[in-house]
């Protein structure tokens, strides 16, 4: 199941917008900025896109093989949630 692109997808995209959050923060603090830079608005589509590949996803394989699917459901929640918390705890 984890070799399906529509499950793999979204947690590569997770991983990119933590690595973003990341460097930013690297780079230039935790500070909160007047402007959005682009790191900003990188991580709001990245988060936003996961969304339909995650929706195409339950679509297609909950009702085939609920089970293995729920799992990587739960692992795509996981990521979303991990590439989600440094913003919200770092207030970002």
């Amino acid at each position: 199941m984890l070799r399906r692109p529509s499950a793999v997808i979204p947690m590569v995209m997770s991983l990119l917008a933590l690595t973003i959050v990341v460097v930013h923060v690297a780079r230039f603090g935790p500070a909160r900025e007047a402007d959005e830079g682009t790191s900003a608005h990188l991580w709001q589509l990245l988060m936003a896109l996961q969304v339909p590949v995650i929706a195409f996803f339950a679509i297609k394989w909950l009702p085939q093989a609920p089970k293995p699917a729920l799992g990587v459901l739960v692992l795509q929640g996981v990521g979303m949630v991990a590439a989600a918390a440094p913003v919200f705890l770092l207030g970002l």
